[in-house]
């Protein structure tokens, strides 16, 4: 799914969606509330991002994808399934007990409900523009996996890249930003551009390392022959450019989660969506 169908389109369009990297959420999952203003304060205005400045660049390592070839073929069933919408044959798919959904309370899952029902909800599945299916769809594209350590036997998909999480801490505190304004090429050698055109002069080229993301209030339409606007983002060098956002992957991506029993996959679970209610 985020490989080349999950964009940074909306993370762009958004002013950057709160999606952690691992190492800093987990510390953050732990840290207690803070203490309630009181009520005479007023409301504190969001703070304006940290302006662009050169950075040390967190080298990452791209996921692999999962060589199993059961694995890529149930992937292809549900992209399949997403395009017709048939909720009968996707309820074939689910595991019907002990189906998981981690978000950022904990687990949502509803014990008294179906596997299947878990999954519509969470996956917005009866949304009336069809984004639910279109993002199930997605998730099936990506060819990528990695197990669970909190879900025996479970792997999630899309897999997140490898890097070292002190290094990224020191990253956010030098640059005076926030997770979720980082993301990552899917390839090296990508090219910063001086405008949101793709033939506009190239300022700088991206290796495998961590890039920010800059919140754009009008983000540019997609150039011909692109599916996905032009994100900014801030090179190491400090140079601020644009790069197709279909070209680039958020860290903490929404998570479907599979299992294997006998020869068959199962969907087994979904992390992420912790806004649903």
């Amino acid at each position: 799914m985020r490989q080349a169908s999950l964009s940074l389109t909306l993370l762009a369009a958004t002013a950057l969606t709160a999606m952690y990297a691992a190492p800093v959420l987990a510390q953050q999952r732990q840290a207690p509330p803070p203490a309630a203003a009181p009520q005479q304060q007023a409301p504190q205005a969001q703070q304006a991002p940290a302006p662009p400045k050169a950075y040390k660049p967190v080298t990452i390592t791209l996921p692999k994808p999962m060589a199993d070839a059961s694995f890529e073929a149930f992937r292809k069933q549900i992209g399949e399934v997403a395009e017709k919408k048939d909720r009968a044959a996707l309820a074939k798919m689910v595991v019907a007990k002990g189906f998981f959904w981690d978000a950022e309370a904990g687990d949502k899952a509803d014990k008294n409900k179906s596997g299947i029902d878990n999954l519509v909800t969470a996956l917005r599945l009866d949304a009336r523009e069809g984004s639910g299916w279109e993002m199930l769809g997605g998730h099936a594209g990506d060819p990528t996996a990695a197990p669970n350590p909190q879900h025996k036997g479970a792997v999630c998909s899309p897999a997140e890249p490898k890097f070292d999480g002190k290094q990224f801490e020191a990253l956010i505190k030098a640059t005076g930003t926030e997770p979720p304004e980082w993301a990552y090429p899917m390839q090296a050698g990508l090219e910063v551009r001086s405008a949101a055109q793709p033939n506009a002069p190239v300022v700088e080229k991206l290796g495998l390392v961590l890039v920010r993301v800059l919140p754009d209030e009008a983000p540019a339409a997609a150039p011909q022959g692109q599916s996905a606007p032009m994100v900014k983002v801030v090179g190491p060098s400090g140079k601020v450019g644009f790069v197709p956002g279909e070209a680039l992957a958020p860290l903490g991506n929404e998570q479907l989660c599979y299992v294997k029993q006998g020869n068959n996959w199962l969907i087994t679970g979904y992390v992420g969506g912790g806004d649903q209610q």
